[in-house]
């Protein structure tokens, strides 16, 4: 079976997008990935681009509210910013909630190569910190307790 992964962030427009992408392609069949937003809005072409710049598609993922995904249980519960770890609903079964914040891209202002720079930092950012996620998430080990996880 599967790790199941579901990663919040915001909006679900940009963090939360890119690392589902990236995800994906670095993971391949071993995950089962899934994104949803607290606040849920649009997937931001900047994101799209970034990971086209990659050969990695998203254009096709959709910003999706995190009830979508009420009553399913998730091996791991990734957050990717402040705001989505304060309300991150509870998710029964043996979740582990990870957090890990990244900086908002959609929150820069500016010309457009302004943005797509700040978009390309995020992805870099997410990049460098998947091999640790792979880790963590393909360990066998138990969920983590609420000690645990307020180290993580």
């Amino acid at each position: 079976m599967k790790t199941s992964v579901l990663i919040l962030c915001t909006g679900n427009s940009a963090r939360s997008q890119m690392f589902e992408g990236l995800l994906r392609a670095e993971a391949g069949d071993r995950l089962e990935v899934e994104s949803a937003g607290v606040k849920p809005s649009q997937l931001r072409p900047e994101a799209v681009a970034v990971l086209q710049e990659l050969g990695i598609d998203i254009q096709h993922q959709r910003s999706k509210h995190v009830d979508e995904f009420r009553g399913r249980s998730f091996d791991i519960v990734l957050t990717v910013c402040d705001q989505a770890r304060q309300e991150c609903p509870v998710f029964p079964g043996a979740t582990r909630v990870i957090h890990h914040s990244f900086p908002d891209p959609a929150a820069v202002q500016g010309s457009e190569e302004e943005r797509l720079r700040a978009f390309r930092q995020v992805r870099d950012q997410i990049r460098s910190y998947l091999p640790e996620f792979l880790r963590l998430a393909l360990d066998a080990k138990p969920p983590a307790t609420d000690s645990q996880r307020s180290q993580e």
